[in-house]
């Protein structure tokens, strides 16, 4: 490799050893020279222009065959090239032979990568040992540092498996994907040819019944062209911007199911999305309860046998489903009963007895809801017509989704053993700790289920603990499976919403059989100006999407806190109004285009038919501070800047440290406690600004937390004496206002904080649609609205559609 190419090379690879010296041409061995005549100079210039104006290697002609220790090689052979002593041989095609001005012999290699040379690094294990992947790496090499042939065997996604298996058995290594350093990507080959139309997900044709909870009755629902499975879905964020986004594309998604252990998180996507199959139950068990379903289909005839071949028997024990389950009802006395009919079905221990298995809701003839129990499927062996109507039925709504009913897995499996304040973190092998078990789960739900996509979303922590360990595993995991991979940092301030709060997303897209190969989804570029926060490790800060990036962008500048809610009415520490009226008109572009309902932004049939024509405002309600830190917070001065420094008797050092003012004696609470409280003068050595903190309207917010607690965030409002309300937080996600939540105080604030920004999942749901329509960029696409315009332009669509409905 000469010097000067390096950075050609992606940072994951070791540059190979400085060449040996060329031989002079007088001393030129037949072992190592170039042969045949040499590429007509027209040719040569045509195909290699830049090497005939080079000042480092400039070509005096071109090859298209050399010998090197007696071997013959071609262009675009595949051939081992040296590297340092005691690592193994680099591995390159062939792509231009030539000879320099100064009569040295050179050829040019563009890289493959064995799959520790890629960000899968220590995670290598879980890829075939042959398979490497192809680069736009290119770098120049002296002829004689070619070391042998290799034979890779080109797999294309529309040969057999046992063609694939032959052709892999019979080659040296393998190759079905390339990788590049952008965003650390594994993408099929010679992707980019445009799709016709799109495919229908659903090997088998269903009418789809949904189940409103306010008309107890099947609302029928036009059959999406992609249905969605939100994972760990919280309140259903994630999943609502990503159809809402896929809608500006001009594509249809429905969240179709979704799964959370949060019995509240559940109730509040439940009910703002009435067409949504909402499973309260961990995610584990949710897998459990897909392939005993799957074998319940195909014994009872509704789906063939032979998709039952190599099916896993393992199961492990799960919580039942809240919806309709009535889980904490008395079971009725035993004796004989007769079964009127089966309304649910989940696998696990609802009736905690510790006997784990397949369990069905039953209703019993002559007795009421408040009579049904879960009973496990061993207990029904007289009920055989009865499990089979059930299952008919089931399968026909797809009340679960069997594999290949899934277009598109989204969600954020909790990770909290990476947290930062989790002091006893396994530094060295993450997957390790139960804490973070739930990425393996979620991995294990993609492999099963096999959607066209995959989008997951997860803290930044994830690269940053034990050299991004988690983050390696699940790409490592996608690409094992045969997934598209690409992994990019977000900053959600950057797309509209006044916080910063940096996440890292994960796409995946199957690559399935040629003519079904999906394209990879990229990134969208920012629209808006933000300060970032937080450290990323070097290794990752180039999948920071927009960093540095070219592309003309044209910026807004950042939303601020005062743009989203100083259009809200002033409330106190103990307001506990669940709905109230505005009372307010907005001020602001953004308060305006919040405030639009459900109407507005949601096309499913009840979301239009039960609006209330008059808007109402939703959980403007703040948690409520004990007496101790509601007086902390009335002592701080409602100016900007102003936090705990501000309470009397603490100075300032130089070193900026806090520390106690010994001219002034300590003063107390009435509860006895001090005003100011100890953990707020030690609280990063002294050194924060953070507890006790007043926000500004015209500043962004750092990031959206789940806990409401004063002490170490800053999160009072900037003129009123109370944290910012669970609404207000709501609208710093960018929540519509339409959007109500569920659960006690503490629970709504949790579902906020650990919900995707709206901003960024309407920009990525937009990113999906266009892959969906078969663009394949790769470069991080434009997009053509800003938040929170998107919302007007929902809007508009929507009224369109309602129109041509009447």
């Amino acid at each position: 490799m000469t010097r000067g190419s390096k950075r050609d090379l992606p940072k994951t690879i070791s540059p190979p050893p400085s060449p040996k010296k060329a031989k002079a041409e007088e001393e030129e061995d037949e072992e190592c020279c170039f042969s045949g005549d040499p590429v007509p100079a027209d040719e040569a210039l045509r195909r290699w222009p830049q090497r005939y104006r080079s000042k480092v290697l400039q070509a005096k002609c071109h090859y298209k065959q050399a010998i090197v220790d007696g071997i013959v090689y071609n262009l675009n052979d595949d051939v081992y090239i040296q590297a340092e002593d005691g690592k193994p041989n680099y591995i390159g095609k062939i792509v231009e032979f030539f000879e320099t001005i100064k009569n040295e012999f050179y050829f040019t290699a563009q890289w493959f990568f064995r799959p520790e040379d890629t960000m899968i690094k220590n995670k290598s294990d879980l890829i075939h040992k042959k398979r490497v992947f192809f680069s736009e790496a290119k770098d120049d090499n002296l002829l004689d540092s070619i070391i042998q042939k290799v034979k890779i065997a080109q797999l294309s996604s529309d040969f057999e498996p046992a063609v694939k298996e032959k052709l892999i058995s019979s080659s040296d290594l393998y190759c079905d994907m390339g990788y590049s350093e952008q965003f650390f990507t594994f993408k099929r080959i010679n992707a980019g040819v445009s799709k016709v139309s799109v495919k229908a997900s659903s090997p088998v044709s269903r009418e789809i019944d949904v189940v409103s909870k306010v008309h107890e009755k099947p609302i029928k629902v036009q059959e999406a062209s992609m249905k969605v499975l939100d994972l760990y879905s919280g309140c259903g964020a994630m999943s609502t911007g990503l159809c809402l986004g896929a809608q500006l594309s001009g594509q249809r998604l429905v969240n179709r199911w979704a799964v959370d252990i949060n019995i509240h998180a559940c109730e509040s996507l439940r009910k703002n999305h009435p067409e949504t199959k909402v499973r309260n139950e961990a995610a584990e068990d949710f897998l459990c309860l897909l392939k005993e379903w799957k074998k319940l289909c195909i014994e009872f005839g509704v789906l063939g046998s032979k998709q039952n071949e190599d099916e896993s028997s393992e199961v492990i024990s799960s919580e039942c489903d809240e919806d309709e389950s009535n889980c904490n009802k008395s079971s009725v006395s035993r004796g004989e009963f007769e079964v009127q009919r089966l309304l649910n079905i989940c696998y696990g221990d609802p009736n905690k007895v510790q006997k784990p298995g397949l369990y069905f809701q039953v209703r019993w003839k002559g007795y009421g809801p408040s009579d049904d129990t879960w009973e496990p499927i061993d207990g029904l062996g007289n009920c055989k017509e009865r499990i089979k109507e059930f299952v008919s039925s089931g399968y026909k709504s797809m009340i679960l989704p069997l594999p290949g009913d899934v277009d598109l897995i989204c969600g954020g499996p909790p990770c909290q053993g990476v947290s930062g304040f989790n002091r006893f973190r396994n530094r060295v092998d993450p997957l390790e700790d139960e804490k973070n078990k739930q990425l393996i789960v979620y991995m294990d739900i993609v492999e099963y289920l096999r959607p066209r996509h995959i989008l997951m979303e997860n803290v930044v922590d994830l690269v940053k603990l034990a050299g991004g360990a988690l983050a390696c595993y699940a790409i490592a995991r996608l690409v094992s499976s045969n997934y598209q991979a690409r992994l990019g940092i977000m900053a959600a301030g950057s797309y509209g919403v006044p916080q910063c709060r940096m996440r890292i997303f994960l796409w995946g897209a199957d690559i399935g059989e040629a003519s079904l190969s999906e394209v990879l989804p990229q990134f969208p570029l920012p629209t808006h100006k933000v300060d970032g926060e937080g450290i990323t490790p070097n290794e990752f800060k180039e999948i920071i999407v927009g960093r540095d990036n070219e592309l003309p962008c044209n910026l807004e500048r950042s939303n601020f806190l005062g743009d989203a809610i100083s259009d809200l009415p002033e409330v106190t520490n103990y307001e506990d109004r669940d709905a109230r009226e505005y009372g307010t008109v907005p001020c602001t572009d953004y308060q305006k285009l919040i405030r639009l309902g459900k109407q507005d932004l949601f096309c499913f049939e009840n979301a239009v038919k039960n609006c209330s024509q008059k808007k109402m405002l939703y959980d403007h309600i703040p948690l409520k501070l004990n007496d101790d830190d509601y007086t902390r917070v009335c002592l701080i001065p409602k100016k900007k800047g102003a936090n705990f420094r501000d309470m009397p008797g603490v100075l300032v050092g130089k070193n900026k440290k806090v520390e106690w003012d010994p001219s002034v004696p300590r003063e107390y609470l009435p509860s006895g406690n001090p005003v100011v409280p100890d953990y707020a003068m030690t609280f990063k050595g002294g050194r924060s600004k953070k507890p006790f903190a007043r926000l500004a309207m015209d500043e962004i917010v750092s990031t959206v937390v789940a806990r409401a607690q004063p002490h170490n965030r800053a999160m009072l409002h900037p003129k009123q004496d109370r944290v910012l309300t669970i609404r207000e937080n709501a609208r710093l996600q960018g929540f519509p206002d339409c959007y109500k939540l569920y659960g006690p105080v503490k629970e709504r604030y949790t579902q906020v904080g650990n919900a995707v920004a709206f901003s960024v999942s309407i920009a990525m749901g937009y990113t999906l649609g266009k892959a969906i329509e078969g663009v394949d960029s790769s470069e991080p696409l434009k997009l053509p609205f800003k938040f929170p315009d998107c919302l007007g332009q929902l809007s508009t669509l929507n009224k369109k559609k309602l129109e041509r409905s009447i």
